[in-house]
């Protein structure tokens, strides 16, 4: 691909599309917002009002049928469409942007990743929280060990909803539909531990659905037992009148705890820019800390920094270089997933 502009196309403007994907496309460099597909009337006034000048489609063969003036597309619709749209994208020789997650199952993102490669086009995954300040601080730490060996990650996306959201569709739809917190939050979670620690030999869960009125699990919790002796514990659900920490870190010289979640998502839906001052920093009364009881300092949070996702990837389409996030990591995140399903179910540890 030459240095001219690389021509988008998103389809989906919910709250992945509106929120996440449009800003971080306007704020990068030789990327192009050409066009948006969305059948919902009030959203397709969203999009001529917020991005004049970009095309508005009601439908995706629409997007198809103009897949000569597009270079890359990006998939920010609801799960259960990731592997039709993916494969139509593919097919129509586009590069992919898959948001998270990948697919509802590791057969199905296989299925994606297989047909990209005989395609010969780059495909992703937007796992976003990769740079997460949080993360990229707790990776900072540990690339200087300063917690020494880690035994115990404790990772959580806490949140208080005892009553569903009407219309939103990963509370109402069944997990095999692509709802409920496993497949969201916990798409999250998983990749961020596979990511510090590598894959798990073991997974055990519990998956529950708490509250009246919804179809998808709301209440998660998965146990990882990585090859290195490192224990992952991730909880994802609506129902903690209390927060507890979103990041605690145990290892054998120290702890690294934090509390409160990446400001990033915050501030997009404030209507702000990854290319403001001060992007993705956090306020000092929200850094963790660092230490033993009794002896502990204050660790000042990395900033957050979304826009480098796609910073990435328009380096790759340039240069052919690797995507920001190697679809086969996401593949495993989906075997995690998967695993953690079934242990949930026969309430037993699922060797993998």
């Amino acid at each position: 691909m030459d240095r001219a502009a690389v021509r988008v196309g998103l389809i989906g403007y919910g709250l992945a599309g509106a929120v996440f994907h449009t800003p971080l496309i306007a704020s990068t460099p030789g990327l192009q917002l050409v066009s948006v597909v969305t059948g919902n009337p009030d959203r397709q006034a969203q999009v001529r009002r917020e991005h004049p000048g970009v095309g508005v489609l009601g439908d995706v063969d629409e997007l198809w049928r103009a897949a000569g003036d597009h270079d890359l597309v990006v998939v920010a619709t609801t799960n259960a469409t990731h592997l039709p749209l993916g494969l139509a994208a593919i097919q129509a020789g586009l590069a992919v942007v898959v948001d998270k997650p990948l697919a509802l199952t590791a057969a199905e993102g296989r299925r994606l990743v297989s047909a990209a490669r005989e395609q010969g086009v780059l495909f992703t995954v937007f796992h976003n929280r990769r740079w997460d300040g949080d993360l990229r601080t707790l990776r900072r730490l540990l690339a200087a060990d300063a917690l020494g060996p880690v035994h115990r990650f404790e990772s959580r996306y806490d949140r208080w909803r005892p009553a569903p959201r009407p219309g939103a569709w990963r509370e109402l739809e069944r997990p095999e539909a692509g709802g409920g917190l496993l497949l969201d939050l916990g798409s999250h979670l998983v990749d961020q531990a596979l990511l510090l620690f590598g894959p798990p030999s073991r997974v055990y869960a519990e998956v529950d659905r708490r509250r009246v009125g919804v179809e998808g699990d709301d209440d998660v919790f998965i146990a990882l037992e990585h090859p290195g002796g490192v224990r992952s514990h991730l909880w994802a659900t609506v129902l903690a009148a209390q927060i507890g920490p979103r990041l605690r870190v145990l290892g054998a010289r120290g702890a690294y705890v934090k509390h409160g979640l990446d400001v990033q998502e915050e501030a997009m839906r404030a209507g702000r820019r990854p290319t403001e001052p001060g992007w993705g920093r956090e306020p000092r009364e929200r850094w963790g800390w660092l230490g033993v009881d009794g002896d502990l300092r204050q660790v000042e949070t990395e900033p957050g920094a979304y826009q480098l996702f796609y910073a990435a990837l328009a380096e790759a389409l340039r240069s052919g270089g690797p995507p920001p996030v190697d679809p086969d990591d996401a593949v495993v995140g989906l075997r995690v997933l998967d695993a953690a399903r079934q242990s949930a179910t026969s309430g037993t540890t699922v060797r993998l």
